[in-house]
């Protein structure tokens, strides 16, 4: 009989892997999957409500008052840090599986890489079809990678993810570079490409039909493909970290790591918000398509700061997990909610739908967000009174185990 990282027995004899019973679940993963819902959703309502590439650049000078820091809050506490809390999760659960694979003695490979496809085709399907800015592709492409690493030793992956998120640092610093050693020409042409492309946005999204923003989403994914090299390897990061926190026991036993979390809270999370900071003071807005040398830096210390900020965070939520077990069930449909969220806000925006495309100030879309949030934080838990699972969790789990879980509350385990 082996164990789970909190200790739990797992049955080495179970015929086959099974979905995880709602007994067998790390409950802080739920809360801080929630936690982290709420984050995405406060980031990415700026670019459901305009043009995507207007979003994440900095404070935009065109907004004035509380508007202005509306955008600066999201900038310097939200954006970059809870996209890489998802993605320390997401590796988190790589673990936990591997794990449980493995007590039960069962091949892991298999049935890891029926989960990436099925995540890759709900992710194609996401960005093709309802919004351009999916994270889900990514973070299907990059569990490979992560799967190739399932055999490093537990204590190396924190440098490992450490190391590897520097890397797409590094590569923003190396395409600053590039650009800096352009000629003027190439340059400007930088800039009217960029204006370009956000005008389309304008066009399409704001004016547009459904099967001609589905055209544009296209090009867009194509475009997409290439800011991987960056943010690839901090997704891939942030997988290591996260692996290394649900194989070490750290999040099913947090008694046991009292002076880690002490040390993230404390010295953590001041320390990247210092250098977060920095490079807000630097660089505050970051025109669209300049991204030489100077501007490229101001976002690697951004991004170097978001890392010990996310994990700051994930400490103060660990050590508050008990007053806030309401971000569970929420937590538990993240993949059902974050979709649900862009098919919710691209039809309230987007010209096929109410058409609100440019219309809601900043401080606005942060309080629309927050009302979103709490609606479907409500949502959740009716739901899972009669339910095991959200509808895309279902779907999901489908894809992996070859078996349709039972959905009801009462059929079945669990």
């Amino acid at each position: 009989m082996a164990d789970l990282p909190d200790g739990r027995p797992v049955n080495a004899v179970s015929p086959f892997l099974q979905p995880v019973a709602s007994g067998e679940r790390i409950a802080v993963l739920d809360v801080l999957r929630g936690a982290a819902l709420l984050g995405i959703l406060l980031m990415n309502i700026e670019a459901f409500s305009g043009p995507l590439d207007l979003a994440f650049t900095g404070i935009d000078t065109h907004w004035q008052g509380i508007d202005y820091w509306a955008d600066a809050f999201v900038y310097v506490f939200v954006q970059g840090k809870f996209f890489t809390l998802f993605s320390l999760l997401f590796g988190a659960g790589f673990a936990v599986m591997a794990q449980r694979a493995d007590a039960a003695g069962r091949a892991f490979t298999p049935f890891y890489l029926r989960r990436s496809a099925g995540l890759l085709l709900i992710g194609l399907c996401h960005a093709l079809l309802v919004w351009s800015g999916d994270i889900l592709v990514l973070y299907a492409l990059a569990s490979l990678p992560l799967l190739a690493c399932r055999e490093a030793p537990r204590s190396w992956l924190p440098w490992m993810g450490g190391i590897v998120y520097l890397g797409g640092v590094a590569m923003m610093l190396l395409i600053g570079a590039m650009v800096s050693m352009a000629s003027a020409d190439d340059a400007q042409k930088m800039l009217v490409d960029a204006q370009q492309s956000i005008d389309l946005q304008r066009q399409v999204y704001g004016h547009g039909s459904w099967m001609q923003a589905n055209v544009q989403r296209l090009n867009e994914f194509g475009a997409s493909l290439g800011a991987m090299l960056i943010s690839g390897p901090e997704v891939l990061g942030m997988f290591l970290i996260g692996s290394w926190f649900a194989g070490s026991g750290a999040l099913s036993s947090p008694e046991r790591f009292t002076r880690l979390y002490v040390v993230l809270r404390w010295v953590a999370l001041p320390l990247g918000l210092l250098v977060t900071l920095l490079g807000v003071a630097w660089k505050p807005y970051l025109a669209p398509g300049a991204y030489d040398l100077p501007v490229t830096a101001a976002m690697a210390l951004v991004a170097i700061g978001g890392l010990p900020m996310c994990l700051g965070y994930l400490a103060w939520i660990v050590h508050a997990r008990a007053r806030l077990g309401w971000l569970a069930p929420v937590g538990r449909m993240a993949l059902t909610h974050y979709l649900g969220q862009s098919l919710l806000c691209t039809w309230l925006f987007y010209h096929y739908g109410l058409g609100w495309f440019e219309l809601m100030p900043r401080s606005v879309q942060l309080l629309f967000a927050l009302l979103l949030f709490a609606l479907q934080v409500g949502t959740s838990q009716v739901w899972l009174r009669r339910f095991r699972f959200g509808p895309m969790e279902w779907l999901w789990r489908a894809m992996t185990y070859r078996q349709w879980p039972p959905m009801r509350r009462g059929a079945g385990q669990g």
